[in-house]
């Protein structure tokens, strides 16, 4: 893997971050049991997309 394709998976990786983080705060904060459920599925969406970057490494 070349440098330039590390900088890349890395920064799809801090995005995959910051998304699960996301959805997890929004989480928290929804009242509604069915939003809260699908913004927990995205949450677990993009942790399974980081692994899959991460798998790359």
């Amino acid at each position: 893997m070349t440098e330039k394709e590390l900088l890349y998976v890395q920064d799809v990786l801090g995005h995959e971050k910051h998304f699960q983080t996301e959805c997890r705060n929004v989480a928290e904060q929804l009242q509604d049991g069915e939003l809260k459920s699908f913004a927990r599925e995205l949450e677990q969406k993009h942790c399974e997309m980081f692994q899959s970057f991460y798998g790359l490494l």
